[in-house]
């Protein structure tokens, strides 16, 4: 396992994988704070793939001014130790200077998708997302590129950014890991207490209230908002952002849900700690009422 931290760098030694070696590149683009989830993501470019990235890049470009990206946990030795037994091969971990080098005025925008939900809070998000995963595709240019559903929006842009920017990779996406408790793994985990990690287990246990009623036949997305809503106001120590019912692949808000893929998508604060969750309602043919993946 090699660090890399020069672009250039990065990219000669992929280039010469790939002309020399004819080996299939997988990447896994984080910003460290690696948990269980990240890993899940390395053991699937592990199996997939030749030769495995994993960048490791808190991207300030997709952080608001009043957001944590100051605070947020940077441990590049513990993240390099977790790495140690799973056999990838790179772990890229450039400064900010190497990523946006001086008088840098180049963004990527993937209008529409990135309006919503989460653009809609966090303005400005999306178009960070979108940049620092363009660049990190032109330098690495990989064959397939690991995500997971956890930050379902985010999935959407980068496929609409891989089918636009005609980016020859493929996006494998998932599903969210959780914890025993039903509470999604995220590097933000680690600002929550024990009485706040308890507390936060209640986003998923309204997602499958939700998924319940789902099940059951209800086919109204401000039925499924408000039954996500009710179960989280029991928790008079979260606050909740937003809960939304969209079409899964265009984000579209939807009244009835009839035949659609829907996403069911969250964001909430425990404290001071700002999280997101999902889960996906799929129906299914032949009689069966529905499936759901969260």
């Amino acid at each position: 396992m090699e660090i890399i931290n020069r672009r250039q760098r990065m990219s000669s030694v992929l280039r010469r994988v790939r002309r020399e070696e004819e080996k299939t590149i997988g990447l896994v683009p984080t910003m460290g704070a690696l948990h269980e989830g990240h890993l899940s993501l390395v053991r699937e470019a592990r199996q997939r793939c030749d030769v495995v990235v994993v960048s490791i890049f808190v991207n300030p470009t997709q952080f608001g001014a009043n957001e944590d990206f100051t605070r947020y946990p940077r441990d590049l030795t513990r993240d390099t130790a977790m790495l140690a037994d799973y056999n990838i091969d790179y772990i890229f971990a450039p400064p900010v200077e190497e990523i946006y080098p001086k008088n840098f005025s180049t963004y990527v925008t993937v209008e529409g998708l990135s309006e919503q939900l989460e653009g809609a809070v966090r303005p400005g998000h999306f178009r960070g997302v979108a940049t620092v995963l363009a660049i990190l595709f032109n330098i690495v240019r990989p064959d397939r590129v690991f995500f997971g559903q956890k930050d379902a929006q985010q999935t959407l842009v980068v496929k609409r950014l891989v089918r636009d920017l005609a980016f020859d990779t493929e996006v494998v996406v998932l599903p969210t890991a959780r914890e025993e408790t039903g509470l999604a793994l995220s590097s933000r985990n680690a600002y929550l207490s024990e009485p706040e990690r308890r507390t936060a287990t209640a986003l998923y246990h309204a997602l499958r209230t939700a998924k319940a009623a789902y099940a059951n036949g209800e086919r109204s997305a401000r039925r499924i908002a408000e039954t996500v809503a009710s179960e989280i106001a029991n928790e008079p120590e979260i606050r909740l952002e937003y809960v939304s019912v969209t079409d899964a692949e265009t984000l579209e808000k939807l009244d009835k849900l009839d035949d659609r893929t829907v996403l069911v998508a969250l964001a909430a604060y425990i404290g001071k700690t700002r999280l997101i969750d999902n889960i996906v309602l799929s129906p299914v043919k032949h009689g069966a009422r529905a499936m759901v993946e969260a």
